[in-house]
């Protein structure tokens, strides 16, 4: 007689793992998702995009016999909590209205709240690895939003122990390019040689002197 394999569906977890905490079930995707990617593949499609404030009504507005509001409402919550969507605003894309035209960038503190988002969520399986992107990437979000250190600091400011202690290593690494940069930027200056000259003498990319030159000009 053959032997009856069990289904894995329905059998008892291995011992060793009854302390841990059941993995979480997955989310039935909402069906109205499926049709709004159908309409706007470029937003909702296989590349996820920040939307514009306001593109709820937007919606209704182009499509007022395609969903009734409350189910709209409840497929754009699911959409903006998803990991792939915050990873977007996490990345500095900006916000699309519905032609898929980009209209504004993502507020800072929208920024700020996605990349610590999705940290979160990535800790649990590498937690070191979750941490220098999330430190990467704000590092990149406080350079593109042009506001001080010190305003950012103001502005974001956490009273959980962790974000702050991820947030002051963003924060020291901008400061840390900030110095390498001024540095670059004076010894170009004494050396009395052209950008091509310098770098060579440095080993560095001529572009790398012209961005540090461009970042320490005047606005």
């Amino acid at each position: 007689m053959s032997e009856t394999r069990p289904d894995p569906a329905t059998a008892a977890p291995p011992s060793r793992g009854r302390g841990r905490k059941p993995a979480r079930p997955a989310r039935e995707v909402h069906p109205l998702l499926q049709r709004l990617w159908e309409l706007h593949p470029r937003l909702f499609g296989a590349r996820f995009r920040p939307l514009k404030v306001g593109i709820f009504e937007d919606l209704m507005a182009r499509h007022p016999d395609a969903f009734s509001r409350e189910e709209l409402k409840q497929a754009l919550a699911q959409h903006v909590r998803s990991t792939r969507y915050l990873e977007a605003v996490a990345e500095g894309d900006a916000r699309h209205d519905l032609d898929a035209q980009p209209v504004e960038p993502a507020a800072p503190e929208h920024v700020q709240h996605a990349i610590l988002e999705v940290w979160r969520r990535r800790r649990g399986r590498d937690a070191e690895a979750a941490r220098q992107w999330a430190c990467g990437r704000l590092v990149q979000a406080i350079q593109a939003s042009g506001l001080p250190r010190e305003s950012w600091l103001e502005r974001m400011r956490s009273h959980d122990p962790e974000v702050q202690a991820l947030l002051d290593a963003a924060l020291a690494e901008v400061g840390a390019v900030a110095a390498r940069r001024e540095a670059l930027v004076r010894a170009y200056r004494a050396s009395a040689c052209s950008v091509e000259e310098f770098a060579s003498m440095y080993g560095l990319e001529p572009a790398v002197v012209e961005q540090a030159l461009q970042a320490s000009a005047p606005a």
